[in-house]
């Protein structure tokens, strides 16, 4: 077994970067179609979740407590497993798109939920005054002001989605961490687990690390525009009351 320091293991690292950069391709075009498919099932239990219909709103919670309460793990092996021997295969990496994009699209759900119902319900008075339907109320009034509660914490689902990837290496899909557990126990290529894991940790790190700091970024800006606008508002207020 290769040492973090052994030469010859890094090497190999090298001799065989096509090994992780297949597996790198693979996890980024798997985690842009699952996070396609979660922000679509998103809005629409988001929307759910906020409507008036009840029996709409009851699918959408028993949908977000089911998938929230379950591991995503047991979700790919149950998807791929029972479509496999039902005699439906759809293939590993299809599979893991559907499952990843299932599980995160309950979080996602919840994310503009919350955005939403965080909009005053004046809003959605002052809409339904002037005519607006429901889809029209969302369109353009409801989702244009949720939009700043929104987005950070729907940036930390896509990190985490995309960190999820790896748990595709359970039934053997060509992500990153399959490639790599591939690579270190592979005929020729085995033995350089140190290096090797290194390198899918650090590969995975450069994707999520920038998209991790724009999420927090992100919110502690609005935090701020927030606490300006505050500010403002209540020195107008004191300017008011002197006058």
């Amino acid at each position: 077994m290769a040492g973090v320091f052994s030469k010859s293991a890094w090497l190999k690292v090298w001799t065989y970067r096509g090994t992780f950069l297949h597996g790198l391709l693979t996890t980024v075009e798997t985690a842009v179609l699952a996070i396609l498919l979660a922000m679509i099932l998103g809005i629409i239990f988001g929307l759910f979740a906020t409507g008036k219909v009840r029996i709409l709103k009851a699918i959408a919670r028993v949908y977000v407590e089911f998938i929230q309460n379950t591991p995503v793990l047991l979700q790919i092996c149950f998807l791929y497993y029972i479509l496999a021997f039902s005699g439906h295969s759809i293939g590993i990496i299809p599979a893991g798109i559907i499952s990843l994009g299932i599980y995160h699209g309950a979080y996602m759900a919840e994310v503009i939920r919350a955005g939403i119902e965080a909009v005053p319900k004046g809003q959605f008075e002052a809409a339904q005054s002037q005519g607006f339907g429901y889809i029209g109320q969302m369109y353009y009034i409801i989702l244009p002001q949720s939009i700043k509660i929104i987005l950070p914490p729907m940036v930390n689902q896509v990190v985490n989605l995309i960190k999820n990837t790896s748990c595709l290496y359970i039934i053997g899909g060509t992500d990153l961490i399959s490639m790599t557990y591939s690579f270190v126990t592979g005929a020729k290529t085995g033995g350089a687990y140190g290096p090797a894991y290194l390198v899918s940790g650090v590969l995975f790190f450069v994707i999520c690390f920038p998209l991790s700091k724009l999420g927090s970024t992100w919110e502690a800006r609005l935090k701020q525009r927030d606490k300006r606008t505050g500010v403002a508002a209540g020195g107008d207020g004191k300017g008011a009351d002197a006058a």
